[in-house]
C-alpha cells in the first residue's frame, strides 16, 4: 500500500562537514571518494525521510566536480527527492563548499543517485509520490525524468550489445 503523496519539502537533507588532513589526498584537496560518501548519506537519508523506509543505493546517475575542496573549508550538501518513479525515487545532492575564514562558499559539485525503499523482508516497495511546489522543485522533477529516460536506454542498448557477442 503506498501512502499519501509527500512536497520535496519533507525530504530535505542538509549535512555539514569539515575537511580534516585525514579526507584529502597528498595536495590539500578532498579525497573524491570521501566527497562521494557524504553524498551517499546525504542521499540516503532524503530518500528515507520521504519514504519512511530503509533505502539502498540502485545507482549514481551523475556526478559532476566542478571545485576542489581543500583542507580547512566547510562542505554543505543538500539532498532532496526529485521525483519518485514506482519503488525507485531520485535524489539530487547539491554540494557547496565554504571558507570559513571569509564565508565565501563556492558551488563544487551536484550529484543525482537513484534509491529503492525495501520492505522488512527486503524487497522493493512503491514509494509516496512527491510533489515539487517551487518552481527549482518542478524543473528538477522534470529533469529527472529525462535522466531516467537516458539511463534505461543506455541500458537497453548495453544489453543488446551483450546479446549480440
Amino acid at each position: 500500500m503506498q501512502s499519501e503523496p509527500r512536497p520535496v519539502r519533507a525530504s530535505q537533507v542538509e549535512m555539514t562537514e569539515l575537511v580534516l588532513p585525514n579526507d584529502t589526498n597528498q595536495l590539500g584537496n578532498l579525497l573524491g571518494g570521501r566527497l562521494m560518501h557524504w553524498i551517499d548519506i546525504a542521499a540516503a537519508l532524503a530518500a528515507m525521510r520521504h519514504s519512511g523506509r530503509v533505502c539502498v543505493t540502485a545507482s549514481v546517475d551523475g556526478m559532476s566536480f566542478l571545485s576542489a575542496v581543500k583542507l580547512g573549508q566547510v562542505v554543505t550538501l543538500k539532498a532532496s527527492v526529485n521525483r519518485v518513479f514506482r519503488t525507485s525515487m531520485e535524489v539530487g545532492v547539491h554540494v557547496e563548499m565554504e571558507n570559513p575564514r571569509t564565508g565565501t562558499r563556492v558551488h563544487a559539485n551536484t550529484a543525482y543517485l537513484t534509491f529503492v525503499g525495501l520492505s522488512d523482508e527486503g524487497t522493493p516497495v512503491p514509494a509516496p509520490q512527491v510533489i515539487p511546489e517551487s518552481n527549482d522543485e518542478i524543473r528538477r522533477f522534470a529533469a529527472a525524468e529525462l535522466r531516467r529516460a537516458a539511463r534505461l536506454e543506455s541500458r537497453k542498448r548495453i544489453e543488446e550489445l551483450e546479446r549480440s557477442r
